[in-house]
């Protein structure tokens, strides 16, 4: 069963939290006119005063995932530094801890609980992979953080102590199977991904969906990250010939992988097989190279390209802040929703207490988010649309689809466990 969709111009759904991600509404500048004391805003020993609040970020800034994380450590402080130019939160300026998660899981854990136990952070902005992502799980549960996670993901998990501000299997997966079989026509899938938790679960969603339309799955391989040997699996694809190679290979295994493809006479702009990745954005572009990734599609809520405001203005802002040649990807664009989702909660809570802020996050919205409409749902997921880009020589993404209406993110899908 499919998700439901959500009309963001529904007349129930007027409430708006967040005018602007650039502008300061009226409730938010009542709220940081009037802000009480510590102690009546943070009663469980946070790291807030009556100045400040310190929250954390946590990603790969070195080893195989760095490609993929640094863009959202860019975006995290740029949210920061946007709102502390419009006051704060709750009147208190932003302060953050930076920790690297360094590519290694355990290595996620331990600063996770570093930053929750002896640094007191208010909330986490962090992880990329699943892996990095179940290994903080329990310390954030533990220790009653609130985790921002920006990528999108396999599904299949919910906490109250994580809001997941990417996109889940059923608004992505889903959606870029169907297009390829509706739009392209295509009636066989080769699957490849990296060898974790997210890979794996996401073919597994994918290889059940094309069964329930009647395809057929040709292949399925896994390689550990940072893999660099591609070889062995181009040849089976030219053997097997699928209609589509659906991709979640990640991190700086995506640099070898398409260029291998090209060096082996594969022309993605030709279509046979078309390439459909749900993982190679516009930060690994930056490094796999335009020239060897053109024609390939991408399965995604985010792209640069969009033509909308709220996103010009957010790509100006972007670029203003690390230089003209960077790029935005769809997890750099979800992770600077967090601080913003955070920011809303809190004020809407009056408080920094987590359990305080688990009560007033669902229901929030982002009308203005560079994506569009956005709306955190009881499910701690997002409400969101799905887009498929196609890959330009010039390392962007021309988006040929858009879901007509947002998606209510399904964490659990009956019958793809």
């Amino acid at each position: 069963m499919r998700s439901k969709t959500l009309n963001p111009t529904s007349g129930v759904r007027r409430r708006t939290l967040l005018k602007s991600l650039l502008a300061i509404p009226a409730a938010v500048m009542l709220a940081n006119a009037n802000f009480a004391n510590a102690d009546m805003v943070n009663t469980t020993g946070l790291a807030v005063t009556d100045d400040t609040v310190t929250v954390g970020i946590l990603h790969s800034v070195t080893g195989t995932m760095a490609i993929s994380e640094t863009g959202s450590v860019q975006a995290e402080k740029l949210a920061i530094k946007q709102i502390n130019a419009m006051g704060g939160v709750l009147g208190r300026k932003i302060e953050y801890i930076q920790e690297d998660g360094a590519s290694d899981w355990p290595t996620f854990a331990e600063k996770a609980k570093k930053l929750l136990v002896s640094d007191k952070v208010a909330a986490i902005m962090g992880c990329w992979t699943s892996a990095s992502r179940k290994a903080v799980l329990p310390v954030m549960e533990q220790y009653n953080g609130m985790l921002f996670y920006p990528t999108f993901y396999e599904g299949l998990e919910q906490s109250p102590n994580v809001i997941y501000t990417g996109q889940e299997a059923t608004q992505q997966i889903l959606e870029g199977i169907d297009w390829a079989s509706r739009v392209k026509g295509a009636k066989s899938f080769y699957l490849l991904g990296s060898d974790y938790i997210w890979p794996r679960t996401s073919n597994k969603i994918a290889r059940k969906h094309i069964e329930k339309l009647g395809l057929k799955t040709v292949g399925e391989e896994y390689y550990p990250l940072g893999h660099t040997q591609f070889n062995s699996v181009i040849n089976k694809i030219k053997l097997k010939k699928p209609d589509v190679v659906f991709i979640s290979v990640v991190g700086g295994s995506n640099v070898a992988f398409y260029k291998q493809l090209k060096a082996a006479g594969i022309e993605m702009g030709k279509e046979k097989p078309l390439f459909l990745t749900i993982s190679v954005t516009e930060d690994e572009i930056l490094g796999i190279g335009g020239e060897n990734i053109e024609g390939i599609y991408a399965s995604m809520k985010y792209f640069q390209s969009l033509p909308n405001e709220n996103n010009k203005k957010f790509v100006a802002a972007f670029k203003e802040e690390y230089g003209d040649d960077i790029v935005i990807g769809d997890v750099t664009q979800a992770a600077y929703l967090g601080p913003w989702i955070w920011k809303a909660a809190v004020e809407k809570a009056g408080s920094f207490d987590i359990d305080k802020i688990k009560e007033t996050l669902p229901g929030i919205e982002i009308t203005a988010a560079p994506e569009g409409y956005v709306k955190v749902h009881e499910n701690h997921h997002l409400w969101s649309k799905t887009r498929i880009g196609h890959a330009k020589l010039d390392g962007q993404y021309d988006v040929v689809y858009e879901s007509p209406e947002l998606i209510e993110p399904n964490p659990f899908p009956a019958g793809y466990q």
